[in-house]
């Protein structure tokens, strides 16, 4: 009995979107249980707070240089040997017993999670046609990670204790690890150059890509809101009159996941040449919901509600954005993700800032109030966008331009 062949390419977009979200998740494991972890090491929560800035800190710099490399080198090998230092950097921070060997391996494991970002823009290459739609998957995928990197850290560590988080999570990365083996597509190396000129041409298409600049402010200015709204959430739950507990401060991120796989709808629209109809409508849901929340800043319901679809707004607002840039050059998709990826990570990174800053001044009333100013933003970034885009630029053309 002839067995039928496997059909690798109709694997190839879940594959990408599992393998990106189980491996950018490791960026945020840490983050709710750092207080189990400081009482582990014996040390102050500011101490081990810098287990999480180190993470962060070390994604930021692999996206920077590491991920253009995407360009340079054979894609799927550069993905599955830097998955498997992500792996080894799990395993040592489970039974590591030293407080700055932990922090080390924590800025190793942000480093060798860039993988995630180098898998995005493979799927703009797989099919023009539904280059959106892809996207979109493999951008839900990362998100649902990033989001249920929370909920599933908190439970783990409650029924078996932090150290089994990073434990699980290597297992996890070297399932991802075979199946990428088998189903991640080879893609065609774009650029010739040595290192140095593959970072000038990086630096490069700010210069060259109007668009490429105006979906970069978009994003660090959504996404600060974003991160901005997480970060204050926590601290408005746990107050009164809510009294929420970790647990179920958690849960939250469940409703978020919901808002980020709904969202691949509007990689779809962009597909069809909408793109300025739909990154207003995604705009202008964040501010809605930021101000509906902060109407009724103690409705349970209101802030499902909120929840949910400011996650929608977000995250359609970025697939937007990534089908836009990476319709710019079909040589230069990990350079012009790199541009995207690097802003959009100093959004979130000033986001909290001010999200801390506006809550430490004035609580939750001045934290969403600095949210609504930042998401007004966003749309007289997306109007100005409008007026300054040649009409061809709303129709999305597939005709890339000569290789940087």
């Amino acid at each position: 009995m002839n067995r039928s062949p496997v059909n690798k390419e109709a694997y190839a977009i879940p594959v990408m979107a599992i393998a990106a979200g189980v491996i950018v998740a490791n960026v945020y494991y840490n983050q709710p249980i750092l207080s189990q972890i400081g009482l582990a090491f014996h040390t102050t929560e500011s101490k081990i707070g810098k287990m999480s800035m180190l993470a962060q800190l070390g994604y930021g710099l692999g996206m920077f240089f590491l991920l253009p490399l995407g360009d340079k080198v054979n894609r799927k090998k550069l993905i599955i040997f830097t998955s498997i230092l992500l792996s080894v950097a799990l395993i040592g921070t489970a039974y590591v017993k030293s407080l700055g060997l932990l922090l080390v391996l924590s800025f190793f494991t942000g480093l060798f999670s860039t993988p995630a970002q180098i898998i995005l823009p493979m799927a703009a290459t797989l099919g023009k046609e539904n280059r959106g739609k892809n996207v979109g998957k493999v951008f839900s995928g990362i998100l649902t990670g990033i989001l249920g990197a929370r909920v599933l850290s908190g439970l783990i560590t409650t029924y078996f204790g932090w150290q089994y988080v990073f434990i699980v999570s290597a297992v996890l990365v070297l399932i991802v690890i075979v199946l990428l083996h088998f189903f991640l597509p080879e893609v065609p190396i774009r650029f010739t150059g040595n290192y140095l000129s593959l970072i000038r041409s990086t630096l490069q298409l700010v210069k060259e890509y109007k668009v490429l600049r105006q979906a970069s402010l978009l994003g660090a200015f959504t996404f600060g809101v974003f991160c901005s709204f997480w970060t204050t959430l926590t601290f408005h739950l746990s107050m009164a009159p809510l009294h929420y507990s970790t647990a179920q401060i958690g849960l939250f991120g469940l409703i978020a996941i919901g808002g980020a796989l709904v969202a691949p709808v509007f990689g779809k629209a962009a597909d069809k040449g909408n793109v300025f109809k739909s990154l207003f409508f995604t705009v202008s849901l964040i501010t809605a919901s930021i101000a509906l929340i902060k109407l009724f800043p103690h409705s349970v319901f209101v802030l499902i509600t909120g929840v949910f679809f400011l996650d929608i707004g977000v995250q359609a607002t970025q697939i937007t954005n990534f089908t836009r840039i990476y319709a710019l050059n079909e040589n230069a998709h990990s350079r012009l993700n790199t541009v995207y990826m690097t802003t959009y990570f100093i959004g979130a990174a000033t986001g909290t800032y001010f999200g801390l800053l506006s809550w430490k001044l004035g609580q939750w009333n001045l934290a969403t109030w600095q949210m609504i100013v930042w998401s007004l933003i966003a749309l007289l970034i997306v109007y100005v966008s409008k007026r300054n885009s040649e009409p061809v630029e709303s129709s999305m053309p597939s005709m890339p331009k000569a290789a940087a």
